[in-house]
């Protein structure tokens, strides 16, 4: 495994980063931790959750995956080999202030996350998506002082547009405030646009840590799907099936196909190589419900692609 540094700090996380949003929803408890056992034991030291991970599933109150990560590393004793990050914004309790980014929500439920992780501090603490009904100023000062208070170590966003970045960017240099260091965005050789346009220029100006979630577009990536072929039963298979299962979409699996036949690579470790072969990049998030899964994903550590090799990729990728 290689270390990269997350954006312009100097904290050190492993070039993968694994996401726990399956954990207690598609991958039980016994799977989660052979899961995270191997991807430490291939040298992975960062991983991702949020504390509403998966609210949306019935029977899921939240914060499951929270409590599956902080069982395991109580079991194993390894909090301090570990960079953990987790997010704040979605609803967790009843009643209007049971969700956002006001101050009363933060400090709230940063508490209700140590608890589940078992845990004295958060390594990287991100604002889920961004919250129009609270000022930034308020959001940022109460971040600030978690970080003050040493329950935080790093702050980051995800979803957010770049406007909104920058606002809170600007924001913590008038106020002197702790500010967002990383942003995790949806992005991957077959989604571009998004990121591209203008989060991705303001990332590398202001030295922004990106870390890209669903780098695999949630599987198809992997070649399990195939053109003029049925598509498989899956969790997210209408979701895939409306954005990628096009043209454009398998002209871009066949693309990485052929290139990862001539490196013995999958589909899978070619599109991470693209993302990590980006210097804005600090940490693709991979998921995994197995270590077979895992293993493929970890086929693309040290994978970097050539000048030439990325300009193929872009040349059936490429957005307008």
């Amino acid at each position: 495994m290689q270390y990269r540094n997350l954006g312009r700090t100097g904290l050190q996380v492993s070039e993968l980063c694994l996401g726990t949003m399956q954990w207690g929803w598609t991958a039980d408890e016994p799977t989660s931790f052979s899961v995270m056992d191997a991807f430490v034991e291939a040298g992975g030291n960062f991983i991702d959750t949020a504390n509403n991970y998966s609210r949306w599933v019935a029977g899921n109150p939240g914060g499951v995956s929270e409590e599956i990560i902080g069982r395991w590393m109580a079991a194993r004793g390894n909090r301090r080999q570990i960079v953990l990050a987790t997010k704040v914004r979605g609803r967790m309790w009843d009643g209007p202030n049971g969700e956002g980014l006001s101050r009363g929500h933060i400090m709230t439920a940063v508490e209700d996350s140590l608890r589940r992780l078992q845990t004295d501090y958060i390594d990287l603490y991100q604002t889920h998506w961004f919250d129009a009904n609270t000022p930034i100023d308020e959001t940022l000062a109460a971040l600030d002082d978690l970080m003050r208070q040493g329950k935080v170590r790093y702050l980051g966003c995800s979803n957010y547009p770049a406007w909104r970045l920058a606002k809170a960017l600007w924001t913590s240099d008038k106020l002197s405030l702790a500010r967002y260091d990383t942003l995790q965005p949806h992005y991957n050789i077959a989604y571009r646009a998004e990121f591209e346009r203008e989060l991705k220029p303001l990332c590398e100006e202001e030295r922004i840590g990106v870390l890209p979630y669903s780098p695999l577009a949630a599987g198809f990536l992997t070649g399990k799907y195939r053109r003029d072929e049925p598509v498989p039963d899956s969790a997210r298979a209408s979701g895939i099936q409306r954005r990628y299962l096009n043209d454009r979409g398998f002209t871009i699996l066949e693309a990485l196909e052929k290139l990862g036949k001539a490196r013995d690579k999958s589909s899978a470790q070619m599109a991470l190589a693209w993302q990590l072969s980006q210097p804005v990049i600090s940490s693709p998030i991979i998921g995994a419900n197995s270590i077979e899964q895992l293993n493929d994903s970890l086929g693309a550590v040290g994978l970097r692609l050539s000048d030439e090799e990325m300009r193929a990729l872009d040349a059936v990728s490429a957005w307008e």
